[in-house]
């Protein structure tokens, strides 16, 4: 091969790697841009049907209904049942979640040695990767029995059993979030309070919880929008009464586990309950997303720089 065969042929080989790096950002862009795509078609799918819904069942009376009865010969459609069920499960797994999960993040972060510390924390979020299904039929088969020896009024089927549940599922996320958020407090901030005669306990309560609150906060706004997307603990627990109640030893249902009931096949395409699964769903969504949206204020107004 001559020189002027080498030269064509580099530049050939330049041209290519040229209109290979003019294509690599715009397939780039192509994938960034998928995830907003899927969202947008979900949020057009549900704006559509919950539409047809409202021009069926009036806005005002969907909203501040208190009884849902959407296979009744006389159906009614109010969503306070299922929002009630809703939060009362998700206040129940925080009331779990948060006292454990922070003080696990502590133990973590500020008192456990390196070596516990790789070993706990994987453990701990394994408790993640159990499938929530796992979750639910433990709740139905185990806790349950156990609450109702000490609740003798407790259903069998209630909001307490899978709410405790889910708080337990929910301990790594809290745990896990918080702990990366003291664990970036960097070093000079303890060893300045120590030097300054603090306690262990005190530099932790008055030194490196205040520092990271934007994280530890963010960890339980978040936790409580996985709560209130949980779906088969409370299916398979909460049983599917649509009761309208604070009581938490009756059964009751949420906004998941109905869209799970509808979804199932009883109602026909078409017809006003299966359009009142979208509108539970938009309720859902707007729900979850507003929990995010406050977990992200959140950590952007009380973020520390360090």
């Amino acid at each position: 091969m001559n020189v002027q065969q080498l030269i064509a042929e580099k530049k050939s080989s330049r041209n290519f790697l040229s209109i290979f790096e003019k294509l690599i950002p715009k397939l780039l862009l192509l994938i960034a841009t998928v995830s907003i795509l899927t969202t947008i078609g979900i949020l057009f799918t549900l704006l559509t049907e919950t539409f047809e819904f409202f021009r069926r069942v009036p806005f005002l009376e969907f909203f501040t209904g208190t009884v849902l009865r959407p296979l009744s010969q006389e159906p009614q459609f109010g969503v306070l049942p299922l929002i009630m069920g809703t939060l009362l499960s998700s206040f129940i797994a925080m009331l779990v979640a948060i006292p454990i999960g922070l003080m696990t993040a502590v133990y973590l972060s500020e008192y456990a040695s390196e070596k516990i510390r790789k070993t706990l924390k994987p453990l701990l979020e394994v408790l993640a990767g159990i499938p929530t299904i796992v979750y639910g039929f433990f709740a139905f088969t185990f806790v349950t029995p156990i609450l109702r020896s000490f609740i003798p009024g407790l259903e069998l089927t209630n909001i307490l059993s899978p709410g405790i549940v889910m708080g337990i599922m929910i301990i790594p996320m809290v745990a896990s979030l918080s702990e990366d958020a003291m664990s970036s407090v960097p070093n000079s901030m303890r060893e300045g309070a120590l030097a300054l005669g603090a306690t262990k306990l005190e530099v932790t309560s008055r030194v490196i919880i205040p520092a990271a609150t934007s994280g530890i906060i963010a960890s339980f706004v978040l936790g409580i929008s996985r709560a209130i997307g949980e779906t088969m603990i409370v299916t398979i627990a909460s049983g599917s009464s649509k009761n309208f109640t604070f009581d938490i030893t009756q059964s009751m249902q949420t906004m998941t586990a109905y869209i799970v009931e509808v979804s199932s096949g009883d109602a026909p395409a078409g017809s006003t309950i299966y359009y009142s699964l979208y509108a539970v769903a938009m309720t859902l969504f707007v729900f979850t997303l507003v929990m995010n949206l406050l977990a992200q204020y959140i950590s952007r107004k009380y973020r520390e720089e360090y």
